[in-house]
């Protein structure tokens, strides 16, 4: 029995329960998690003595993955908001420290650069995002370019003092605990360390502190990485401690798009898939017997969630031969559904082992990757489950295509009562459950949706097997 534990970054199904539901595909996998109840939720900090006495009560496992954010701060969102000090938060991560290496032959964690979103809106953010949060944007934007390019500034006083000091003291703050950590790489507390960016630009001090730890992670030789993403990076630190250098072809339905960039992104399309496939521990090569599929888009990222130039895939493709799985990212937040017709005009492909089109391209990447690969040492090692992999592309299928790209439209426009909006596309879910489990021969006894965030950007499906 493989025995992984994972400190998750909050309480969401995708951060939560699609681990669980992806590693069910191998028998011979145990998955520890704190309770979920622990965890951070959208206005809730995580119960961060609770996950300690977790660690601490947790037997010896093969792989430890531990959201840095969680134990730092209660969360990713608690990350912008928390008000503790760097020589407070330092002092409880020490207490971590002395505990996290005796629990795991292998220690791999994960740390956010702190976003800066470009929008007013402060659901996730402090107060005054409301009103000054494109403004603090502009500024970072400006600030770094700036200093790059030797050129003026021209928004710096554009925001009230007050609240700029707060937001570069919460930066600083940030940065200074990320730095931390490069040391617990260095001193083998950690075996390897990521640094996110999500909602990230080309420019930005998000982007200039990401610069500054790629130098210090190149000049001190320290087995550490930058990349863009957020939500996918447990999946793949997984993917990387299960891998043992698989090899994996690419295959893009648009072969000449690779150099565009997604929404939310700042790195190619290409950049993004290979640094995702390479971070998973793959190996990219052209004779490989298993397929990554990426169905990209050919001149700019459709968004369900903007409304803008969704992608609907018109040409026909021929599916490959050899095992395969797929990384749909033509549009963000959503599915292609042209692809989706195409793939339930028959029956599943026995050579299928994922699905993902999850949020953004590197979320999509790294819940595909994670996926293929349990699923594929599974079927090696004769301890797969093929029901849990109908049950995890039955889940897929129905967030991903049925209720992002079909469903959320309606709920989120009929803000604040999304819990009734959902509930009018009932009869809607329920033809599209059919559609789905005809497609895969999948059995089940009923399924529920929820929004456990209380609004549109996650939906909770729970799915009865029989």
């Amino acid at each position: 029995m493989k025995k992984i534990a994972l400190i998750p970054i909050d309480n969401r199904p995708i951060c939560y329960t699609l681990i669980r539901d992806i590693l069910a595909q191998d028998d011979s996998m145990k998955l520890y998690m704190p309770q979920r109840e622990l965890l951070g939720a959208l206005t809730k900090q995580a119960d961060i003595e609770g996950i300690y006495k977790f660690l601490e009560n947790l037997e010896k496992v093969e792989t430890l993955v531990i959201s840095l954010d969680t134990i730092a701060y209660g969360g990713l969102i608690s990350s912008r908001r928390c008000p503790e000090t760097f020589e407070e938060i330092k002092e409880r991560l020490l207490k971590f420290k002395k505990i996290i290496r005796q629990k795991a032959e292998k220690v791999l964690a994960f740390s956010s650069i702190m976003r800066i979103s470009n929008n007013n809106i402060n659901e996730e953010e402090k107060e005054y995002w409301a009103q000054w949060g494109k403004r603090i944007f502009e500024f970072s934007y400006y600030q770094h370019k700036s200093r790059k390019e030797k050129s003026y500034n021209c928004v710096y006083n554009q925001i009230p003092q007050d609240i700029l000091d707060d937001y570069l003291d919460t930066r600083k703050r940030n940065f200074d605990i990320n730095k931390l950590y490069l040391d617990w790489i260095e001193d083998k507390t950690i075996d390897t360390l990521v640094f996110s960016k999500d909602d990230t630009g080309q420019y930005g001090l998000n982007v200039e502190e990401a610069e500054f730890l790629e130098k210090e992670i190149n000049n001190r030789k320290l087995n550490a990485f930058i990349k863009t993403g957020a939500d996918e990076i447990p999946l793949t630190l997984i993917a990387r401690s299960l891998n043992t250098g698989l090899n994996v072809k690419i295959e893009y339905i648009y072969e000449n798009s690779t150099d565009k960039i997604s929404r939310y992104e700042d790195i190619s399309v290409k950049e993004c898939i290979e640094g995702q496939l390479k971070l998973a521990g793959c190996k990219i090569s052209q004779n490989a017997n298993l397929v990554f599929l990426v169905n990209n888009f050919q001149t700019q990222q459709g968004d369900y969630v903007l409304g803008e130039e969704i992608n609907k895939l018109s040409k026909e493709i021929i599916f490959p031969d050899k095992q395969y799985f797929i990384a749909d990212i033509s549009n963000a937040n959503g599915a292609d559904c042209g692809l989706v017709e195409q793939m339930f005009l028959d029956k599943i492909d026995k050579n299928l082992l994922a699905f993902c089109a999850y949020n953004t391209s590197a979320n999509s990447a790294g819940c595909a990757i994670l996926s293929a690969i349990v699923n594929y040492q599974a079927r090696n090692n004769n301890t797969f489950n093929e029901n849990a992999f109908k049950k995890l592309m039955f889940i897929r299928l129905l967030d991903d295509w049925a209720y992002q790209s079909k469903i959320r439209k309606h709920v989120r426009e009929n803000a604040p009562d999304f819990k009734k909006a959902l509930d009018e596309k009932n009869e809607d879910l329920k033809k599209f459950e059919k559609i789905i489990a005809n497609y895969l021969n999948f059995k089940y006894n009923d399924v529920s949706y929820s929004l456990p965030w209380n609004r549109s950007f996650e939906a909770e499906i729970n799915v009865k097997d029989i």
